[in-house]
């Protein structure tokens, strides 16, 4: 375990250090391939003057070491296209051991939580749970229990005497007689109010004129 612990340090940091080693390479010889880029256009160059002055066979001794130049500038490039390809290896190596880590991590995780909780612990923890809710009930029901004068009052006679309130309500209801839709109001125009005819009282006079009256009719 140990060792995996220290090591998972140093095969990183070797990985980029072969990385840094092999970006150095690349730009040593892409250095190189410029040099020798600029020294065959050099010699191209001498290779025309050659030609103008008629020395023939010193323009192509120049071409010839152009070439020369050439040859190494092809091999440099199949060097950095093979560079290339290892560090794109490296990388994806890099990145694979990464995850695989990162995976083994979260296993081990994990086997330790299930170490910490298993089966047996929580199936009695459960239990204690269940226990202690049963015991929290029977306190309640037990501090809901009638106690002292309230203990032997009888619910069924509670329960006839409030349907006996209950119907003596309904009862009620049923002989208040319903009450009539007001009527609604007589608009009058301003500064006109309607004359109230004055209540007819029936003295005794026209009482006794109504009696001969009748008395009259009859003869």
């Amino acid at each position: 375990m140990f060792s995996r612990i220290f090591g998972k340090p140093k095969e990183e940091t070797n990985a980029l250090t072969s990385i840094e080693k092999l970006n150095e390479t690349l730009e040593m010889l892409e250095k190189k391939e410029k040099v020798l880029q600029k020294k065959a256009s050099a010699e191209v160059e001498k290779a025309k003057e050659f030609t103008r002055a008629k020395n023939k066979r010193a323009a192509i001794q120049c071409l010839k070491r152009k070439r020369l130049y050439e040859q190494q500038i092809e091999q440099l490039g199949n060097f950095q296209l093979r560079i290339h390809d290892q560090m794109i290896m490296l990388e994806g190596a890099k990145a694979t051991t990464e995850t695989v880590d990162a995976l083994r991590t979260g296993a081990a995780a994990m086997k330790s939580m299930q170490k910490a909780t298993n089966i047996d612990d929580v199936d009695k923890t459960m239990d204690e749970i269940n226990e202690q809710t049963e015991n929290m009930k029977q306190i309640q029901e037990a501090l809901a229990t009638p106690i002292g004068a309230a203990a032997d009052f009888d619910e069924d006679e509670l329960e006839a005497e409030l349907e006996e309130l209950e119907e003596a309500e309904l009862e009620e209801q049923l002989l208040q007689p319903a009450t009539s839709a007001p009527a609604a109001p007589v608009r009058v125009p301003t500064g006109k109010q309607p004359a109230r005819p004055a209540p007819k009282q029936q003295t005794e006079e026209e009482d006794e004129l109504a009696a001969l009256r009748a008395e009259m009719a009859l003869s």
